[in-house]
Formats: C-alpha cells, structure tokens, sequence
C-alpha cells in the first residue's frame, strides 16, 4: 500500500467487532458499516453473549448477501483477546487494512472511507482521534473528558509517543505492521491495548496519522469501560517506559563492555 494512494474499493478491508450482549445494536451497526464501506468483510468476535448477539448477526448476514463471518468464543475474554483473535484471522486470510471499533455506536461507520484512505496511502496506523482539530466528543461530562485527555498526554508524556488520541479504539492498521508484531506479546486489555499496540507501531518505525471523529456516548445497552480501567492501563505505560528504558540501558552497558575489552 502507499504511493499514489488507492481508493477504498482497492484495499482488502477487514472490520473487526467484539462483541458482549450488543443485541440491541448489532442490526444498526452492520447497517451502517455496510452503507458506509460496501466492499468490506466483517468479522464478530462474540465472547459467548447470553442475549444471542453472534445469532443475530449471522441472521443479519445471511439476509443481506454474506459479507459477514461470526467467531464465537466460549466467555468474556477481553477487549484485546479479541482484536488479537480477529487481527489473527484477518492476517491468515489475506487483508490489507484492519479495523478496529466499537458496537455500540459509539464510533460512527461514516468515518471508516477516510480511516482506510489513510492506510492505503502509506499510514501504518491511523487511529480516529477526538483531540486533533474537528474531533469532538460531545455530552461528555467533563471530569470524564479530562480522565481521558489527561490519560493521553501522560501515555505521550513517558512513552515518547506522538499522538493525541492513543487511547481510541477507532482504528484501522495495513496489514505489513501488524505482521511484525508479536500479537501473543500484547498481554493488556481495554484503554491500555490500545496505548500498547499504538506503541508497538511507534517502536518499529511506523507512519500514525491521526483523523478527527466525533465520539458519541453509547445510546442503548450498557458501557463496559470505568475509570478503574484507565488507572490500570496508566499503571502499564508506567511499567512500560521504566521496562524499556532499562533494556536500553542494559543493552549500551554491553555495547560499552564489548568495547573496551
């Protein structure tokens, strides 16, 4: 991918959607994903939801011309399992650009065009970001806005990383730089996988762009992200930039050693 820059047609497109009890979005959400992106496949990783999610969205398929594959788990395994999971499968089977986002409506379909454009030409990741100029979260209160920006700026802060939005889940990676992450290595969950993978791309070399969104809150059913989960992924980053600052370390100390002997 890169160059002149292909249209959206042109790029394989894998769109990946955990799912946990979003029967009352599922019809919606692959509406407007098909609306928005005809030619691209989805995949629904459903761990185990007792409301018959993975059902419906296999009902959806089969009604509106396929399109659509369900990988059913057997329980709650985690946000990040499941991107895992789902950046398995797309990589096995040939995609070029994967997508990463909600179903719950939070992040709205519109916006996939311009995330995969950035990919196809060159982005290795781009990420729909809230805190770049047009990007929006409207109805946030405004404790849970500076949870966020304030989560953000720290992650950039010690990890070194130059984005403004690492925490979104809205995101589209090409497919060569996934293949060069050890996917098994990436143990976090909600907020902080998606610092970590953002990371990931960074230390390797890799092209992020950030495109605005606007950030709705969920409309129906129930949010499964707290502040408990934003500590946490914080606490990572922390690990994280200490961890690597000492095998950095570590590794001029060799270098220095190799040297004067």
């Amino acid at each position: 991918m890169g160059g002149c820059g292909p249209t959206v047609g042109e790029v394989r497109t894998l769109v990946i959607l955990p799912t946990y009890n979003e029967a009352e979005n599922i019809f919606e959400v692959l509406e407007r994903i098909r609306a928005a992106v005809p030619a691209a496949e989805v995949l629904v990783v459903d761990d185990g939801s007792p409301d018959g999610t993975a059902d419906l969205a296999e009902s959806w398929a089969a009604d509106n011309g396929g399109q659509l594959t369900v990988l059913r788990r057997a329980g709650k395994s985690g946000l990040g399992s499941a991107y895992r999971a789902g950046f398995a499968y797309g990589l096995t089977n040939g995609f070029e650009a994967l997508i990463e986002m909600d179903s719950d409506l939070q992040h709205d379909p519109a916006a996939l065009p311009e995330l995969i454009a950035a990919v196809s030409n060159g982005a290795d990741l781009a990420i729909g970001s809230r805190y770049v100029p047009g990007g929006s979260i409207p109805n946030w209160p405004k404790h849970r806005e500076w949870l966020s920006r304030g989560g953000n700026r720290y992650a950039g802060f010690v990890l070194g990383l130059q984005v403004r939005d690492a925490t979104a889940g809205f995101r589209c990676y090409a497919a060569p730089i996934l293949s060069r992450i050890d996917l098994g290595s990436v143990t976090a969950d909600g907020y902080g996988f998606q610092i970590e993978m953002a990371y990931n791309v960074a230390l390797r070399g890799g092209r992020i762009v950030e495109v605005p969104i606007r950030f709705s809150d969920r409309q129906r059913g129930t949010s499964k992200m707290s502040s408990r989960i934003v500590f946490e992924a914080l606490g990572l980053v922390t690990w994280w930039a200490l961890r690597d600052r000492l095998l950095r370390r570590g590794h001029r100390n060799a270098l220095s050693a190799t040297a004067s002997s």
